[in-house]
């Protein structure tokens, strides 16, 4: 199940979701930052 949060980033950070989106795989800024959060609770970069 999934949940609808919000959150607060500066300029810089939604600047760099935007050229993630552009480039990789992801379907949206939810999903860039899902990922990300999963990538640091297993522990580092994959």
């Amino acid at each position: 199940m999934k949940h609808v949060i919000s959150v607060s980033v500066d300029e810089d950070t939604i600047i760099m979701i935007r050229e993630i989106l552009r480039k990789g795989p992801f379907r949206n800024k939810s999903h860039v930052v899902e990922e990300a959060v999963k990538r640091m609770g297993s522990g580092g970069s994959q």
